[in-house]
């Protein structure tokens, strides 16, 4: 009966959710030592921050800063969910704004797709 009430939690949009927002969370902040790394470059001087974003020009990279937008994107509106399940006092205890995380994927896709068309 455990491992069936395991499963049905795993499978519930809020765990869902709770998982978007640690995966997320976690490869952003793998993310900020390659940034530091960039702006490292910048300080060097020219020549070598030349080099960096003319790697940035490969199809596989600017795929990448999508993804890495999306993430971004998700990680702050899937947190703005947790603040407010956190911070606020609900009329129903066990309404976990499940009806966010939808529109909220959705925004992050929209944002990415934005990010997308401005290349």
């Amino acid at each position: 009966m455990t491992d069936e009430k395991n499963i049905s939690m795993r499978t519930h949009k809020g765990y869902l959710a709770f998982v978007g927002h640690r995966i997320s969370g976690l490869l952003l902040a793998l993310f900020l030592p390659v940034h530091f790394l960039v702006l490292g470059l910048a300080l060097e001087g020219a020549e070598p921050l030349d080099k960096f974003l003319s790697f940035t020009d490969l199809p596989w990279v600017k795929a990448a800063e999508w993804g890495l937008v999306v993430l971004l994107a998700l990680h702050l509106l899937f947190g703005f969910r947790v603040l407010m399940l956190e911070l606020t006092d609900w009329p129903n205890k066990k309404d976990s704004r499940t009806g966010w995380i939808l529109p909220f994927t959705v925004a992050a896709l929209v944002v990415g797709l934005i990010f997308l068309l401005q290349i």
